[in-house]
């Protein structure tokens, strides 16, 4: 279901870049969530993610990855999230999540590249 129109200058506000997966950890306080590091090419920043039910951390260390670098920092379970790691998300009619994706660059690119 298509959620509401919003002017292209509110898009151009999100800040959606490239980066590398560099750490993966479980967040010690939820058995849900993971901690990430993330690189980004000019920076590395510190996420938290709930991806736990769907990924082992190998499959995720040094995967390529869409990161809103810019939505305001988070403290979730007690760790500061510095932005989102972008998946897609089946969920069922009762809205549960039935499957979650990463969203991954179809080929090589330069950490740090803006998604525009």
């Amino acid at each position: 279901m298509a959620k509401e129109t919003i002017p292209f200058k509110e898009w151009q506000k999100l800040d959606l870049r490239i980066a590398k997966i560099t750490e993966v950890k479980p967040h010690p306080n939820a058995d849900k969530l993971y901690l990430f590091t993330v690189d980004l090419g000019k920076e590395k920043k510190q996420l938290v993610a709930g991806l736990k039910e769907y990924y082992k951390p190998e499959e995720l260390k040094n995967k390529l990855c869409v990161v809103f670098t810019n939505l305001e920092p988070a403290t979730i379970r007690g760790i500061k999230s510095e932005g989102m790691i972008l998946a897609a998300v089946k969920r069922n009619k009762q809205g549960k999540e039935e499957k979650v994706i990463l969203l991954i660059p179809e080929k090589d690119i330069e950490l740090g590249s803006r998604i525009e």
